[in-house]
């Protein structure tokens, strides 16, 4: 069982904090094996952020992490043991049956997406690897557009790129964050499952405006995907009202 989270946007602020503290109260309540948080940790990048999520985001079971575009590498790897320095941060994680591929799909000091070679191939070798069990593949950015005026500007810019190395691979399903809702799709024959956004919500152009980008209002909410051998992945979707 998989607590997904992302997007909580730490700011040293109480806002941002009770935010969390919502959804990490609900999920420390709950059964879970993993929690999974697709990026956008911290709001500003600033080291005494990092301190707060570290502090925020203690769990009984192992907690995985993955950078979003408003989180900056050097001190973002404090909160992680994976190999290399600076930008960008990749990580293969194994969690009792499962594998967790934790993809950096950010661009230092810009909004998109984007994928190098480097770690096209990096992840072309790491999915070719045998491993007996299922393979999730978290990055922040989803690999194709929202349809969203301003959220598409920060788009993956080399989704073809991804599709080829993804392509027949043995992916359970790609686990993604950064457009601030629950979204479900596919992609190169794999389910995409998104977590909605802790910090806000994005409204999309179809759904009544409220004249930001964003809506801090709106209840923040959590992805829980549950795997069991020879069934299909299940996601439920929660937005929990009390802590």
């Amino acid at each position: 069982m998989i607590a997904h989270l992302s997007d909580p946007h730490l700011d040293g602020g109480e806002e941002a904090r009770t935010r969390l503290r919502l959804i990490t109260s609900y999920v420390r309540s709950s059964t879970v094996d993993v929690v999974l948080v697709t990026g956008d940790l911290a709001d500003h990048g600033l080291p005494e952020e990092y301190v707060e999520v570290a502090r925020e985001l203690s769990f009984d079971v192992p907690t995985l992490v993955l950078p979003g575009n408003h989180d900056v590498s050097t001190p973002f790897r404090a909160l992680v043991t994976a190999p290399g320095h600076g930008h960008p941060v990749h990580q293969v994680r194994e969690v009792g049956v499962a594998r967790f591929v934790l993809v950096d799909s950010t661009v230092e000091g810009h909004d998109h997406g984007y994928l190098s070679d480097e770690t096209l191939a990096w992840l072309d070798t790491t999915l070719t690897q045998p491993f007996d069990g299922p393979t999730f593949v978290a990055m922040h950015h989803p690999p194709f557009a929202l349809q969203h005026p301003v959220m598409d500007q920060w788009k993956l810019e080399n989704p073809d790129a991804l599709a080829k190395v993804l392509t027949g691979k043995p992916v359970t399903a790609l686990l993604t964050g950064h457009v601030h809702n629950a979204i479900t799709a596919t992609f190169a024959g794999h389910p995409v499952l998104g977590a909605p956004g802790i910090r806000s919500t994005v409204p999309l152009p179809f759904e009544p405006t409220t004249g930001t980008l964003t809506d801090p209002h709106a209840h923040p909410g959590l992805a829980f995907h549950a795997y069991t051998p020879g069934e299909p992945l299940q996601t439920v979707y929660r937005y929990p009202r009390t802590a």
